[in-house]
């Protein structure tokens, strides 16, 4: 395993920001996961996981640690008994490149998942979800390394605690885990998912669309909202949605609807939440607090295509997209005692 020094971290983010890594290494094998470890406790420094980098959000001053790029790579696809298909995937391997050889195998499950950026090993970190679809109604089992135990394991979907963007990973044992290997179960020919409004709209006329046309629709759906990696498209320097949708108390939902003089879109709140409650659009609370596509702060702003998506106009330092996300989520609890969580991972901030 190669350890490098100062290694700038902003070109390995979709933001483009950030300062540098006290240390950096590449992960190809298990083995290197290892070695990693004892480099950071040996030197009694933090050790952070990078995978793709679509979701994080890196300070000015960089990390002072080690930062271990996942890179392992591998798809084994296991067909089973019951027309099933089991997919044992690295978790360096590119997200949406694996949803595009789920789709061409018949496989559906994870089609309404398709332009995601990121890797495949942080799906289950998120619970990442899209469009109506969530990982972790696929996901069988993750393999990972126990940095409390100092040895590999292998979890079940039960055992990851998945709910609303949210897993084992990255709540109460956030840090504990360096994911190695996700295998995903899907259905072979299985018909596309259509549970959300705007791919009903578009296959209003077609009942019965193919997993590759849902797959496409999908991305013509997050270009359009400047959530697909397009080259020289600056409201893609971001990361993705910033803001989660809350989930609120039927009782707080009147009360939204009251200082808005209107009534919020709201929708079922999903997995692992209380009875009663729903989920508000975060961007639909920010629009509504003063806050519009195409709003600029200096060299950071908000997506001329989608509220959610806070970007890098070009020459933004992380402290700038700080500031932005931080008075508009003070706005929205201001006038709707909603406070936003943020999406996106902060390293090397003290906060």
């Amino acid at each position: 395993m190669n350890v490098e020094e100062n290694k700038p971290l902003a070109s390995f983010t979709t933001f483009g920001v950030g300062g540098p890594a006290r240390w950096f290494a590449e992960a190809r094998r298990e083995d290197d996961v290892v070695a990693a470890t004892a480099f950071a406790r040996g030197r009694s420094i933090p050790l952070f996981v990078l995978g793709g980098g679509s979701n994080l959000l890196v300070a000015d001053e960089g990390f002072h640690g080690l930062v271990l790029h996942i890179a392992l790579k591998g798809i084994q696809a296991q067909p089973d008994q019951d027309s099933n298909c089991l997919y044992c995937v690295a978790a360096g391997e590119d997200w949406d490149a694996f949803v595009q050889r789920t789709v061409a195998d018949d496989c559906a499950g994870i089609e309404c998942l398709a332009g995601i950026p990121g890797t495949v090993g942080g799906t289950p970190v998120q619970n990442v979800g899209a469009y109506g679809q969530e990982v972790a109604a696929s996901i069988e089992r993750v393999r990972a390394f126990d940095l409390r135990a100092s040895r590999f394991v292998e979890l079940s979907a039960t055992e990851c605690g998945f709910a609303y963007r949210r897993s084992r990973f990255n709540t109460d044992d956030r840090g504990r885990y360096v994911v190695t290997r996700v295998d995903y179960r899907l259905a072979r020919g299985g018909r596309p998912a259509l549970r959300y409004a705007d791919l009903q709209l578009e296959f209003a006329d077609r009942p019965a669309p193919s997993l590759a046309e849902v797959a496409e629709a999908v991305r013509r759906i997050r270009r359009s909202k400047g959530m697909l990696l397009v080259e020289g498209d600056v409201d893609c320097h971001s990361a993705g949605s910033f803001f989660k949708n809350p989930i609120v108390s039927r009782e707080l939902l009147a009360h939204i609807a009251q200082s808005a003089r209107k009534e919020p879109p709201a929708f079922p709140a999903g997995q692992g939440a209380d009875a009663g409650s729903v989920k508000v659009p975060a961007a639909w609370l920010i629009e509504q607090a003063g806050f519009g596509k195409g709003f600029v702060r200096g060299h950071a702003g908000i997506s001329a295509r989608h509220t959610l998506a806070l970007i890098n106009r070009g020459e933004a330092s992380a402290a700038e997209v700080l500031a932005l996300a931080s008075e508009i989520s003070s706005a929205v609890d201001a006038r709707f005692g909603v406070r936003l969580e943020k999406e996106p991972v902060l390293l090397g901030f003290d906060v």
